[in-house]
């Protein structure tokens, strides 16, 4: 673990920043943009980013351009979003309950234009079926558990949502499913790729039973991507590659020069022992933190030091044996662990090419809930 922390590398910062502040490297972002639409190509799979990661109009355009089939979603507030900013297709992929305000928004997307969502239940269906006009409905795909034990029918159980939704007037294309169980640790990628598959040709098999055509089979994690592109999954909707962050990195997602986000912050204080602090804290990194990684982020040039302790807006470093301790006002990179609450924390991006500024990426999506 430390000496992959140690090989972990930041782009170059431009000076002057005012910190803390989240940066992208725009050739490293079109990088990581241009890999993936390339080995989703090669393995005949359609690609469907998740912008939950990135939360912007620009980079989903971005990818778009690149050769992605259409975007992913969290919830109805991301899709309108984009919808208004003339991205068309767009899959919310998350059990969509459609009562209440939720009913009216679905509706004022559908007379946009298409939608695909996701159902797990009856009551979803039903849901569905009585907010919106017969003439506009989504499209909907059935999600389906490959491990995560979060939500989803189990796979052989797909075909009863799938008939369900199709007797009601609904159009079904096909499954989907998430193999979130990827992100217990670097061992358990493998086989979380091999359950996606096997779940998701299950639930295709199902559906065929039932008398529904699945023409979609969908996967969805940036740690299995690449190892469960294959038969019978026909899309893949990573998130995380985009930016990379240090879980991907211990996943082997990303490779260590491949980080297209970082967190600039400052040595803001040198005064106890031990460490010194940044100004970036929780309120700029968040606090997420695997079992398999220590502390709250890294610090390339401080030789790979951690964040071991983050308080509201204090980040505390402890400087490895035998590195020069930074003065008061040292600019810093720090690679986070959790990219995706990370950009949900602030209002904009900063990017930059070959160390200096030029653009600025609005968080577009930023607390549509």
């Amino acid at each position: 673990m430390a000496d992959l922390d140690q090989r972990l590398t930041a782009f170059d910062l431009p000076s002057g920043l005012d910190t803390p502040c989240v940066v992208v490297d725009l050739d490293r972002l079109d990088a990581n943009i241009a890999r993936m639409q390339a080995a989703m190509d090669a393995a005949g799979v359609a690609l469907r980013p998740h912008t939950k990661t990135c939360k912007s109009v620009a980079v989903a355009r971005r990818v778009l351009e690149a050769g992605a089939q259409g975007v992913t979603v969290a919830t109805l507030g991301e899709a309108a979003v984009l919808r208004n900013s003339s991205i068309d297709d767009i899959f919310v992929a998350y059990p969509v309950l459609a009562t209440g305000p939720k009913a009216a928004r679905l509706r004022h997307l559908l007379d946009q234009g298409p939608l695909t969502v996701g159902v797990d239940s009856g009551e979803g269906v039903a849901a569905l079926v009585a907010a919106t006009d017969p003439r506009r409905r989504p499209t909907v795909l059935v999600e389906v558990d490959c491990g995560e034990g979060r939500t989803g029918v189990a796979p052989g159980e797909a075909g009863d949502i799938a008939r369900a939704a199709q007797d009601a007037g609904l159009t079904v294309a096909g499954v989907f499913t998430h193999g979130g169980h990827s992100y217990a640790g670097p061992d358990a990628v493998a086989g979380a790729a091999d359950d996606e598959v096997r779940a998701l040709d299950t639930a295709r098999a199902a559906l065929t039973a039932a008398g529904v055509e699945c023409p979609v089979r969908s996967a969805g994690s940036t740690p299995t991507a690449l190892a469960s592109a294959r038969p019978p999954v026909t899309e893949q909707r990573p998130g995380t590659y985009l930016y990379g962050d240090r879980h991907q990195a211990h996943l082997g997602s990303v490779a260590p020069d491949q980080h297209a986000l970082v967190v600039a912050a400052t040595v803001v204080s040198t005064a106890q022992p031990g460490h010194v602090v940044l100004d970036a804290g929780a309120k700029a990194l968040a606090k997420d933190k695997a079992a398999y990684v220590a502390g709250h982020g890294v610090v390339p040039a401080l030789g790979g030091a951690h964040l071991t302790t983050v308080h509201d807006h204090h980040g505390q470093v402890a400087l490895p044996d035998g590195t020069t301790r930074p003065p008061v006002g040292t600019q810093v990179a720090v690679i986070p662990n959790h990219v995706c609450p990370v950009v949900n924390l602030t209002d904009e991006v900063l990017v930059v090419r070959n160390g200096a500024v030029v653009d600025r990426w609005t968080v577009d999506t930023r607390g549509r809930m």
